[in-house]
């Protein structure tokens, strides 16, 4: 007997949500209350809204890329390296253009850069996959510490991005970025909802077509389910083995870029806070689905917002969300490994 996919997701929440309750009773904190302030920070007020949908737009962005790569048989690990390739990029455009620059050039020289940055710092393993074979998974996640390792140096170098040191408080960070290249803050001002999450909305749209209803998508699905075939059929599969992973890499700069044109509005170290590795577990439960990209990436934004409440609400630590998060993973990975034995 199989299960259905809808089946084994409520399973997997059911089974999660025992988990997180007895975490949450661990702490000291009454379930019932506990669950509450969860609640309240997910949906309750505006801000909590915005926080989470902003939330929810860079792990869409980042699980949007890995999907692309993960169609042509490619496991992006590298989101983290790529969101601070990404996020670098940005900043150097978005601390040097003028301030009295409008907005929609300032902000999409900004955004350009954040992809173009993300995109070039994945090339490395594409190239490496494509034309010699190396595993990009190795290759993505070790470059995460290059990136990351990368960022640090920027912020604390006066000669890179570091802001100006005027005396011993001056914290490493670049200088903020242009007003111009903020991104614009979307529905009520309370939210703090930004313009990252229409930007989300409109490269899952387009990933869609071009995955659902191009030759492009055909021709990613075909490398993906066999590239020895692939190849005796002609299809370019070492320029879609890169172009995938190029534009994976670009999407989570895109990421990255979004991360520094919010509020502080300055690049730091710590400003990817595990986005990447979040994105590619989102890409991982969407199961190749743009659609569920969404729905999962939402789901998570909407957890992690709360998580933030319950810690400092109820004094629950943060880490109870993040175990939470695990355990529906590993519930749905087993479910989906055993729909996967049953039906063979």
């Amino acid at each position: 007997m199989t299960t259905s996919p809808a089946l084994a997701w409520l399973l997997a929440a059911t089974a999660a949500g025992a988990v997180a309750a007895a975490l949450i009773a661990g702490s000291g904190t009454p379930v019932l209350d506990g669950t509450a302030v969860l609640w309240d920070g997910m949906v309750g007020s505006p801000y909590a809204i915005g926080n989470a949908l902003n939330i929810a737009a860079v792990l869409m962005l980042v699980a949007a890329g890995f999907t692309v790569a993960y169609r042509a048989g490619l496991v992006n690990v590298g989101g983290e390296g790529q969101l601070a390739a990404g996020g670098i990029s940005a900043t150097v455009v978005g601390t040097t253009v003028p301030e009295n620059l409008p907005a929609v050039l300032g902000v999409g020289l900004a955004l350009v850069a954040g992809f173009a940055g993300g995109a070039l710092w994945a090339l490395m393993p594409a190239w490496l996959r494509a034309v010699r074979g190396t595993n990009e998974v190795i290759t993505t996640l070790l470059m995460n510490f290059v990136g990351l390792g990368l960022v640090t140096l920027c912020v604390h170098e006066e000669a890179l991005l570091r802001q100006p040191v005027t005396s011993a408080d001056t914290l490493p960070q670049s200088s903020p970025l242009a007003t111009s290249a903020r991104l614009p803050l979307v529905g009520p001002v309370e939210a703090q909802a930004t313009a990252a999450i229409l930007i989300a909305a409109l490269v899952l749209a387009v990933t869609w077509v071009v995955l659902s209803m191009t030759p492009t998508g055909t021709r990613l699905i075909a490398v993906g389910e066999s590239t020895p075939a692939s190849h005796r059929l002609g299809v370019p599969v070492v320029r879609l083995q890169i172009s995938s992973l190029c534009v994976a890499g670009g999407l989570a700069g895109l990421a990255g870029a979004t991360l520094v044109g919010t509020v502080p509005f300055v690049l730091k170290e710590g400003f990817t806070a595990g986005f990447g590795f979040a994105g590619l577990v989102v890409g991982l439960l969407a199961g190749r689905s743009v659609v569920a990209v969404a729905a999962v990436a939402i789901a998570f934004g909407f957890l992690a917002s709360g998580g933030i409440n319950l810690q400092v609400a109820a004094g629950v630590p943060a880490s109870s969300v993040q175990i939470f998060q695990s355990v529906l993973i590993l519930v749905v990975a087993g479910a989906a490994i055993l729909r996967k034995r049953a039906t063979a």
